[in-house]
């Protein structure tokens, strides 16, 4: 399963609307949400979200490339990865 599944990370200013941009390019592009965690810290927004590109009929170098712009047109560091690639890096 964890083929299909990507982990994104976004990080930086707290601002309205950074939750809102970052689901709705992620429903237009047709990625599952299965897991989402955010917190504050003294005004720096973090999230983390574990997303499913199975059914979705884009790449995931497409969906990768909508985040990061999201990311750009909100001031925020956004890093997208694959599930698969992050577990086996821990099991190394």
């Amino acid at each position: 399963m964890s083929e299909y599944q990507i982990i994104v990370t976004v990080q930086g200013v707290d601002k309205v609307g950074i939750v809102a941009e970052v689901t709705a390019a992620l429903a237009k592009y047709e990625v599952n949400i299965e897991d989402i965690k955010q917190t504050l810290m003294q005004g720096h927004f973090v999230m983390f979200l574990l997303g499913n590109i199975e059914h979705s009929k884009y790449s995931f170098k497409e969906i990768k490339q909508a985040l990061l712009d999201v990311g750009t047109k909100l001031g925020m560091e956004v890093w997208v990865q694959k599930k698969e690639i992050v577990d086996s890096m821990h099991n190394i």
